[in-house]
Parts: C-alpha cells; structure tokens; sequence
C-alpha cells in the first residue's frame, strides 16, 4: 500500500517475540512528551479567559521583535559610538583648560637641608589667561617669626600655561643650625584676568625633615563668575 506516511518494520525473534530498539524507544518518549506539553498549553489557554491569552499573545510579539532587534546591533556601531562619545568629551575638556577665561596660579617651594637651608621656589600660571603685576616674596623665620633671611621676584606678567624657575627663586640661608625648627613664609601677588588683585600668603614649618616640598594654590577663577 502507498501513503504519505513512512511504513516501519518491526523485528522478530527466533521464537517470533518483537524486539524494540532503545532508540525508537526514545522517539516515541519524545513525541509523548512534546505532545503532552502541547495539550497542557492549549488547556491552560482554555481555562484562561480571552484576556489573558491576547496579553500572552502581545508578549510573544514582543520577545520577537525584541529578539529581531538584538540580532541587528552592529558592535561596529556600538565602538563607534564610544569613540565619538570620547572625543566629545575631550573637546569639552579642552575647551575649558585652552578657551575659557580661567585663572589658576600655583607656588611651589621645595625646603632642603643643603650645607644650609635651601629654598626653590616655581610659580606656574596654569590657567587660560596671563596674569600680570605679579610679586613672588619668600621669608625664611625662626618659630618666633624674626625674619632670618628673604627673597623678592617681581615679574610684569606671566604667559598663560607657562612656569617661571630659577636662580631668582633660589635661597640658601647659612649660619644656622638645622637642628631647630623654622617658619617658610611665601607670598604671592598677582592680577588675574578680570583684573582683580590677588593676595595670599602662606606659612609652612620646617626642620623635622631634611626635605620637603610645599604647593601653595591660589584662588580660582573661571568665567562665568568673573
């Protein structure tokens, strides 16, 4: 006989009883399984109202497109996109160190115990606009405040992002012990961009250690605040 479905011998043995293959054993297991499961939805569906069975629906379609929209990301796009963002934030940063009106001085005197007591002083502008009329005075003191020795630089303006180092910014104050503790006084003046007079000073103590260094910041200004 022809039909459409595919006919299966089953095998005998010598004494005539049918002998079954473990793997159509599992077959039919199988077709067991997956049709139970089958009836099992269908009869959760029917004990269901219609609602939830549109909103079971609607879900499905959802998981769909969402897996369909998943599988189009291109990670091509995605490193792109970081890439772009980066820069993005790189222009902005630079946009307020390099363009912004900003003003950002910093003194920074290093203290060393050198045949004497050493003083080196660098003042750099790190802001976006020169300051000028600056006034850079250092006074090395005992714990009482007399003045031992001091040096003054004054300067008509200094470049934005630039520093200013050197042998005008250097003391070594001789014929005192370094055993004993001492006072490091820095002041700073300077006018900033907006044309305001800036005055700070600063006092540091020395002599427990045979070196140190100091940062002395000044204060800030970014537009628009000025």
């Amino acid at each position: 006989m022809v039909g459409n479905s595919e006919s299966k011998t089953i095998a005998k043995g010598q004494d005539g009883e049918l002998l079954v293959h473990e793997d159509d054993i599992k077959e039919v297991g199988g077709l067991m399984a997956r049709s139970m499961d089958k009836q099992a939805e269908l009869g959760a569906f029917d004990s269901d109202n219609e609602e939830e069975r549109e909103d079971w629906e609607r879900a499905q379609e959802a998981a769909k497109l969402l897996r369909e929209k998943v599988s189009e990301v291109d990670p091509y796009q995605v490193v792109l996109a970081g890439v772009v963002l980066l820069l993005m934030i790189g222009v902005v940063l630079s946009g307020w160190y390099w363009v912004l009106p900003r003003d950002s001085v910093v003194l920074e005197t290093h203290y060393m115990q050198r045949g004497g007591h050493l003083m080196m002083s660098e003042l750099t502008n790190d802001g976006s606009r020169e300051i000028t009329d600056v006034v850079i005075h250092v006074e090395f003191q005992d714990v009482d405040g007399l003045v031992l020795d001091n040096m003054r630089v004054e300067l008509d303006k200094v470049s934005a992002h630039s520093s200013i180092a050197g042998d005008e910014l250097e003391m070594l104050v001789s014929g005192y012990t370094v055993w004993d503790n001492y006072v490091v006084h820095t002041h700073l003046e300077w006018t900033d961009f907006n044309g305001d007079d800036n005055r700070q000073d600063w006092y540091h103590s020395v002599g427990h250690w045979s070196s140190e260094i100091f940062i002395d910041e000044g204060v800030e200004t970014t537009w628009p605040n000025s």
